[in-house]
């Protein structure tokens, strides 16, 4: 399995922005699918956004789109998340995921995961 590292969260305004960087590690990194995906005390894991393998195909969860953009950088191990007018609603933990064999809008379908950066957006 790939090793994950989680940067980049932190305190936020609403209307502000973040970008979350996840460093891989220990496998291919262009060999897996890239997902974020975000949780609440108590909640399930939250679908964000994911990236395929070559990074040419992305999908976005509704609450997030035309406002989070996904990208990767294979030659660095890197995959990104660049966050735009956030809102208080946003402020959960995000984890950045990897997949080799399908890509998915489901948190089960992902092998490895990063232990999870806090994101919190003030009103």
């Amino acid at each position: 399995q790939v090793q994950l590292v989680e940067s980049g969260g932190g305190l936020v305004q609403a209307g502000g922005s973040l970008t979350l960087s996840c460093a891989a590690s220990g496998r291919t990194f262009s060999e897996y699918h890239m997902g974020w995906f975000r949780q609440s005390p108590g909640k399930e894991r939250d679908f964000v956004a994911r990236i395929s393998k070559a990074g040419g195909i992305t999908a976005y969860a509704d609450s997030v789109k035309g406002r989070f953009t996904i990208s990767r950088h294979n030659a660095k191990n890197t995959v990104y998340l660049q966050m735009n007018s956030l809102k208080p609603e946003d402020t959960d933990v995000y984890y950045c995921a990897a997949a080799q064999s399908s890509a998915s809008f489901f948190a089960r379908d992902f092998d490895s995961w990063g232990q999870g950066t806090q994101v919190t957006v003030s009103s």
